[in-house]
C-alpha cells in the first residue's frame, strides 16, 4: 500500500476513534457532572485532541510537520467547540445536536487545514 494510503487510512482511524472518545467524554461530563454544553464540548475536545495529536505524532505526522501550527489548529478548534456549545445552550438545543454540528465543523475545517496548510506539498 502506497504510503499515501497508509496516512490516509491511519487519519482517518484515528479521527474515528477521536470523535467517539469525543462524543463518549461529552455526555459523561453533560450527564454525570452536569457541565454545561460549552464546558463540556470544549473539554471533550480537549481530551479528543489530546489522543488524536498523540496517535498522529507516533503514526502519521512527518518530520517536518509544524507542531506550532498544529497546536494554533488545536486552539482554534477548542473556541470553536466552546463556540458551537455555548450557542447550544442559549438555544437549548440537545447534546446531540452540539457534537454533530461540532464533528461536522471539525471534519470540514480538520481537512482543510491538514491538506492545505500542514501537509501541503512544497513547491520547488
Amino acid at each position: 500500500m502506497g504510503m499515501f494510503w497508509k496516512g490516509i487510512l491511519t487519519q482517518v482511524a484515528i479521527g474515528v476513534v477521536a470523535t467517539l472518545i469525543h462524543w463518549q467524554v461529552f455526555f459523561v461530563l453533560l450527564s454525570a457532572v452536569q457541565l454545561s454544553q460549552a464546558q463540556g464540548n470544549v473539554a471533550a475536545y480537549g481530551v479528543a485532541a489530546s489522543f488524536s495529536f498523540y496517535m498522529n505524532a507516533l503514526y502519521t505526522f512527518e518530520l517536518n510537520t509544524s507542531l506550532t501550527a498544529y497546536l494554533l489548529f488545536i486552539a482554534a478548534m477548542g473556541g470553536v467547540s466552546y463556540g458551537v456549545g455555548l450557542v447550544a445552550d442559549e438555544r437549548h438545543l440537545p447534546g446531540l445536536v452540539t457534537v454533530l454540528a461540532f464533528t461536522l465543523l471539525n471534519l470540514l475545517l480538520g481537512y482543510g487545514f491538514f491538506r492545505f496548510v500542514l501537509f501541503r506539498r512544497s513547491e520547488g
